[in-house]
């Protein structure tokens, strides 16, 4: 994943900061328990495609 992309890339819905897990292939936003997925090295950026993190997931 491009770290200038990752720099400007932010949550659609509440428009916080993404932390990127590479080993999961996920973009997670933290406030909203998000994981936005990357299918190759493309984040797919919409909600209906996010996976809801669960409680004991580590964000």
């Amino acid at each position: 994943m491009d770290a200038k992309l990752l720099e400007i890339l932010v949550c659609p819905l509440c428009k916080g900061p993404l932390v990127y897990k590479k080993s999961a292939g996920e973009l997670i936003c933290k406030p909203c328990r998000l994981a936005y997925p990357v299918r190759d090295d493309i984040p797919v950026m919409l909600e209906d495609e996010a996976r809801k993190l669960g409680a004991e997931e580590e964000c």
